[in-house]
């Protein structure tokens, strides 16, 4: 599975070449709306009722030489009632439009299907806006200024967390009061970021409620935390330091599973969906772990096309490395978890442990490893020997005859 970060539908505004700058990542656009119709005389078609002078007069569709085309109420010339744009990468803009500038509540569906739902003031965005991708979640709540995200905003990602603050003047998530909120809604990092990336934060917990701002209150003699992507060669500045989130959810232990080892278990009950551990490692590619013996490859996981995660010894073991400890899941064929995308605010895109049904303290956490049964060349899985014992018991249920 690939990597999930999401791109937030970029706002439309004016039709000049400025930008909308947004944070965490998400890329800017040149922005569109409130067209200037002295700039649209040129080389536009118009279709339905003209006036005296030749101009759009009642529902006209207009077509202009970018290819965009406008459909919507004209009073001589000038755009008036509700209309509509649909631009040439198949994004549209809808709303209502008074003296040929958008006001109000206007709606701009993104090429990918997102949705932004804005406040327009004189064809710019101005006042609140609510941001959706393609498959309804929610990813950005804010205020808008000057086309520009503005004062207090939220941005969400599709695993569940999201990152609080208050923007600079660029509309990006940079300062020294930003928090990423895990998807607890609770546990908290707070502290310094740039663009959505974490520079330097402390354990925090937010406090609020559906009438007050937002408030975090930091955890006492708490850790400073930063961003540490893996490398191919280093799996983590601070190996020895724990996620906070994970460490209220898991705990290790010695497998249930006979030969497995060590497992992971739930600390408490847990809910369907919730997200319970983290899967960080070295990265490295997918030819050099077909390349080589598979006695290497017992702690990998695919991240996406390009990238596998890799938990090679020494760290395998506790002492040597604790900062995520999802490869520590084993395997069944009827896991209580999966493996999801999940974008950290420490590792980057890593991927996590969520749970498929509601499990109970002190469970054991698994997953299905998704291994080939029936490899090229192969008498059976490259596994190891608990792994085939379990998958022979499992063969052996499925083919016994059914109880009358």
């Amino acid at each position: 599975m690939s990597d999930m970060c999401f791109h937030a539908p970029r706002p439309p505004t004016g039709d000049s070449a400025a930008s909308v700058r947004v944070p965490c990542g998400v890329q800017p656009a040149p922005s569109r709306g409130g067209m200037d119709s002295e700039e649209e005389s040129v080389e536009e078609v118009v279709e339905g009722p003209l006036d005296e002078d030749g101009q759009p007069h009642g529902f006209c569709t207009v077509t202009y030489s970018s290819s965009d085309h406008f459909e919507g109420h004209f009073t001589h010339g000038e755009k008036n009632g509700k209309g509509k744009f649909f631009f040439f990468d198949g994004s549209t803009l809808e709303g209502f439009y008074v003296d040929d500038a958008l006001q109000g509540q206007g709606v701009y569906t993104h090429e990918d299907g997102g949705v932004l739902h804005g406040t327009y003031v004189d064809g710019e965005l101005n006042g609140p806006a609510q941001e959706m991708d393609a498959e309804g979640r929610l990813v950005f709540k804010g205020q808008y200024k000057d086309n520009i995200r503005s004062g207090q905003c939220w941005t969400y990602y599709p695993d569940g967390g999201c990152v609080f603050g208050q923007v600079n003047e660029d509309g990006e998530m940079t300062g020294s009061a930003i928090a990423y909120i895990y998807p607890d809604g609770c546990t908290a990092l707070y502290g310094s970021f740039v663009d959505g990336e974490i520079i330097e934060a402390r354990l925090a917990t937010l406090i609020s409620n559906l009438t007050e701002r937002p408030r975090f209150q930091i955890a006492p003699n708490s850790p400073v935390y930063s961003y540490d992507k893996s490398t191919s060669t280093c799996i983590a500045t601070h190996a020895l330091l724990p996620d906070p989130y994970e460490s209220q959810r898991v705990f290790v232990a010695d497998s249930l599973i006979k030969g497995a080892g060590q497992g992971l278990f739930a600390k408490a009950d847990a809910e369907p969906g919730t997200v319970m551990a983290f899967y960080n490692g070295v990265r490295i590619t997918h030819s050099e772990v077909d390349s080589r013996d598979w006695a290497l490859n017992g702690n990998t996981i695919s991240l996406d096309d390009d990238i596998v995660i890799d938990v090679p010894q020494p760290f395998d073991q506790m002492e040597r490395y604790c900062a995520t400890l999802g490869h520590k899941a084993n395997h069944s064929f009827s896991p209580n978890c999966q493996y999801e995308p999940y974008l950290h605010p420490r590792f980057g895109p890593i991927k996590c442990i969520r749970t498929l049904r509601a499990v109970q303290k002190d469970e054991e956490l698994t997953v299905a490893y998704g291994y080939d049964h029936e490899p090229t060349g192969k008498n059976g899985p490259e596994a190891p020997d608990w792994y085939k014992q379990e998958l022979k018991v499992f063969q052996q249920k499925q083919s016994a005859p059914a109880d009358p």
